[in-house]
């Protein structure tokens, strides 16, 4: 008995593992253990909602949009938004933006989530990001704002986007 029990612990995935590629059931199952284990941190600094997020584990990222602990969960490699920004997934950034995700935090390069929504030029996205206070005269580390990005776009619809918003 001890064996087997022993044996379906170790076959089970771990949080981070689910978080990429894994099931809302799955998730269940792990908080059902500890409930906290959706607030942990991975070795590089990532929260489970990240990774979902960045993977494009839509469902599994909807699921802890709701139950973690630090929505913004930052890290240098960005936050939970920016990396449903860079998977242009509109559900899931607007899910973080209805539970107050800051669309003003910046990563290791400072670049912002409408950094990132202005390069893959996803208007929607951009749209959302403005439409919660982001700022659009933040200037990343190689001193340009998100305007300055959108200029360079030379993309009508998102130059009008942002200087709604501009300070």
């Amino acid at each position: 008995m001890f064996f087997f029990v022993s044996l379906v612990g170790h076959s089970q995935k771990n949080i981070f593992e689910v978080a990429r590629s894994g099931s809302v059931n799955e998730i269940k199952a792990l908080m059902a253990i500890n409930a906290d284990t959706i607030n942990a941190v991975e070795g590089s600094g990532y929260l489970p909602l990240t990774l979902a997020c960045y993977n494009g584990n839509k469902e599994v990222a909807l699921f802890l949009v709701n139950h973690v602990k630090d929505i913004n969960g930052t890290s240098k490699m960005g936050t939970p938004l920016m990396a449903a920004v860079f998977k242009d997934d509109v559900a899931v950034v607007k899910a973080l933006l209805t539970m107050k995700a800051n669309p003003n935090l910046a990563d290791g390069n400072g670049t912002t989530a409408l950094h990132y929504a202005i390069m893959s030029r996803n208007e929607a996205v951009i749209k959302l990001l403005v439409d919660a206070n982001a700022d659009v005269a933040f200037k990343d580390k190689r001193g340009n704002s998100a305007l300055d990005y959108g200029k360079m776009t030379q993309n009508q619809t998102i130059i009008n986007l942002l200087e709604k918003n501009k300070i």
